[in-house]
């Protein structure tokens, strides 16, 4: 056997490798994460407010990567589909407290702006089967789909490097209407903080 044919990862380990790297790196920051960054790296320029909502400048906002995908009720959504309004996009695990706790702030913000530019779009990672995750939608009575991102691919692979990228369950990133990255939270946030993440961005020409 030849040292290359040796070394040559199976497609099957190879793959059981990919899996293993997205879980670790989702456990590290589950229900993680407290707002607080203050510098964007690789160039990116945004401003953290004592709230822990970090935005950037409308010139220098970046674009997303695909983020599409099948959601938990088995529809096709595509975010890019949804460029021309301010595109809401919350990390979520039914397993995760402060998912629990930031959930009917999400419901009553989405009800509140129905007829509105804005978007809804969760992104439910690391529940184990979509069940789980429909019952928590029910619960807290979820108006918007949300994508099954169980290994956190769409999460880890859909934004940018150096952008504000989510980095803990739950994390918030909102989109302005050209699809560019304009606000972060890496916390469980209120009505109130959500609002100050949307309502500028809605006014924007």
């Amino acid at each position: 056997m030849s040292l290359s044919r040796g070394l040559r990862p199976a497609p099957r380990r190879a793959a059981l490798a990919v899996v293993g790297v997205l879980s670790a790196a989702l456990a590290l920051s589950a229900c993680g994460g407290d707002g607080n960054d203050t510098s964007g790296g690789n160039g990116a320029n945004f401003v953290t407010s004592k709230g822990g909502i970090s935005t950037v400048p409308k010139g220098e906002r970046a674009g997303i990567e695909e983020i599409a995908g099948e959601t938990l009720e088995g529809e096709k959504l595509d975010v890019a589909d949804l460029k021309g309004k301010v595109v809401v996009l919350n990390v979520w695990g039914s397993w995760c407290g402060p998912c629990r706790a930031e959930a009917p702030h999400f419901a009553k913000v989405a009800n509140d702006l129905k007829g509105e530019d804005v978007a809804f779009v969760g992104l439910n990672t690391r529940d184990a089967n979509k069940q789980q995750a429909l019952a928590f939608e029910a619960d807290y009575k979820i108006p918007y789909p949300s994508l099954y991102d169980r290994d956190g691919k769409l999460i880890l692979f859909g934004f940018p490097k150096g952008t504000l990228s989510p980095k803990g369950i739950p994390s918030t990133v909102v989109l302005d209407k050209e699809g560019k990255i304009a606000a972060r939270a890496l916390m469980a946030i209120d009505d109130t903080k959500l609002r100050s993440m949307i309502d500028p961005l809605l006014k924007e020409k």
